[in-house]
């Protein structure tokens, strides 16, 4: 269901549709083909005879993609247990205040949820003044939905707060990581990637089971998007604060680049399953549907930024992905590259030509002092041996080229601080990042799994040895980054969990990193 699309609101513009590598262009009717679901018209008949004797609000709310005159607002109505709903399309109403308590309604709006979308909603709101918290609350089915808190993002800030999130295995950990979240007030929560995990690890402990076997189709999906949604600690963070999401490979498939996939699939019929694991995502996630409504395939990038303060640019580097270096045909598997000429073959990407080009545009037209990328995997070099010929193919080393023309686009005059964002290794690293004369460019900074395993032992290699530029690596700890950005200098704050087998543990400070504005480098407090 979408009730309103903004106008003009920064998030939506841009090219009509996305486009795939080159190296996979003859799939392109494959892919069109499997997203189809996306841009289907629902049924528009009413179910006025529906009743839920359970809470069809079972799976929470959420708001992201904040903007200054709006957000979006999510929840999808759900049967006992959180199953799907037994319904035609359900009329659905919501609010939005100033208050918690509802004493002053500024707006409100009615619409309809539909099967086709698992009766998902998703509300755009725009219109609203700039810098505000608000409150919003669903009704349907004779019940309200828990409340929400959203907020515009203001034209003018001196500060801004995010928590950085990523890689949470609901069988491997409980998710009480958030309540420190929750408790640190941000203002934004940005997850980065493996939300959902798509597979079990038999070999490791676990505190919970998924229950079902790994998701292959739409149903698959959806059930599992839903199996996350009942976790009370996930759900309390989203109600606390507006999110900004982006996918990496668990949401479909382990490694999978583009079309290429584990098992070595035809993409015409792997596209079948992305495509399902697309739709999924986006119905269990608080993102502008005018992303994805209509179009060949959904677009994720997209710019959330923060008054005149930080860009933020969220990057898809799953989607566009060329085929991985030195690979068989069809296959995407990181594994351990040694002297892999094509990994820095000029013609190879991760991001895609389009998402090249918008976030080259982005970064030449930069007005603001903070200048963040936001991206699922590790982005400077890491490598494996002293004679630097080893790295692993899944990250940014197995498309060295398309790193490179993003950091010489970190060099141009308006970019005063580039700071990459990144997920995916689930251990915490601080990076330097460098020109190829050694010239300071900016840093990275790698958020370590929210709730999942550690990596093997010794699986980095010597990483000081190896690796100059990293400042700090900790490959044993889960938890998340808090970052604090004011006009002077950015903070990260590095938050470990002190027992990951209690699900009340305490969570502390492992070690701060602060650069200042226009150093470059990020240095340890």
């Amino acid at each position: 269901m979408t009730f309103r699309k903004a106008s003009s609101d920064g998030h939506a513009g841009g090219l009509a549709g996305t486009m795939i590598g080159p190296d996979i262009l003859w799939h392109r009717r494959a892919v069109l083909g499997a997203m189809a679901a996306l841009a289907a018209t629902p049924s528009n008949a009413i179910d006025v005879g529906a009743r839920s004797d359970a809470d069809p609000f079972a799976l929470g709310v959420a708001s992201g993609d904040p903007d200054t005159d709006g957000f979006v607002l999510w929840t999808r109505l759900v049967g006992a247990r959180g199953l799907p709903l037994q319904a035609k399309a359900i009329a659905v109403r919501y609010e939005i205040a100033v208050d918690p308590q509802f004493r002053r309604i500024v707006r409100t709006g009615a619409g309809a949820a539909h099967p086709e979308r698992a009766h998902a909603v998703h509300v755009e709101i725009a219109g609203l003044p700039a810098g505000r918290p608000y409150w919003y609350r669903f009704h349907a089915l004779g019940a309200t939905s828990p409340v929400g808190r959203a907020a515009t993002v203001p034209r003018v800030a001196d500060r801004l707060r995010v928590a950085m999130t990523s890689c949470q295995h609901w069988e491997q950990a409980h998710f009480g990581v958030y309540r420190d979240i929750v408790a640190a007030e941000p203002d934004l929560i940005l997850q980065l990637g493996d939300y959902i995990y798509e597979q079990s690890y038999p070999d490791l402990p676990r505190v919970r089971d998924f229950g079902a076997p790994e998701p292959r189709d739409l149903e698959g999906y959806r059930q599992r998007h839903a199996l996350y949604k009942t976790d009370p600690d996930l759900q309390a963070a989203h109600r606390a604060c507006p999110w900004v999401v982006t996918w990496d490979d668990h949401e479909v498939s382990n490694d999978y680049a583009g079309l290429a996939n584990r098992a070595g699939l035809p993409p015409a019929l792997f596209a079948r399953r992305r495509a399902a694991a697309y739709q999924a995502y986006f119905e269990h996630m608080p993102i502008r549907p005018s992303l994805w409504r209509g179009r060949a395939a959904p677009r994720l990038y997209r710019a959330v930024d923060w008054a005149d303060l930080a860009s933020l640019s969220v990057l898809d580097t799953r989607q566009y992905r060329s085929t991985p270096p030195c690979a068989a045909p069809n296959v995407a598997r990181n594994v351990r590259l040694d002297a892999c000429g094509q990994a820095a073959a000029p013609s190879r990407t991760i991001m895609g030509d389009t998402q090249e080009r918008w976030l080259s545009d982005r970064l030449a037209g930069e007005t603001r002092p903070w200048t963040l990328v936001a991206q699922q995997v590790f982005f400077a070099p890491l490598w494996l041996d002293g004679a630097r010929r080893s790295t692993f193919s899944d990250q940014w080393d197995g498309y060295a080229a398309n790193r490179d023309l993003v950091l010489h686009a970190m060099t141009r005059p308006a970019v005063r601080n580039p700071i990459v964002l990144s997920g995916d290794v689930h251990s915490f690293w601080v990076n330097d990042l460098d020109g190829p004369d050694g010239a300071a460019i900016g840093s990275e900074i790698v958020t370590s799994a929210l709730g999942a395993a550690s990596p093997p032992t010794g699986r980095f290699g010597d990483v000081d040895r190896n690796n100059p530029h990293i400042r700090f690596h900790d490959v044993e700890q889960a938890g998340w980054v808090k970052l604090d950005i004011d006009r002077s200098a950015l903070r990260a704050d590095l938050r470990m969990i002190v027992d990951r087998g209690d699900a009340g543990s305490a969570v502390r400070s492992l070690g701060a990193f602060t650069t200042q504005s226009g150093s470059r480098r990020m240095e340890r407090d």
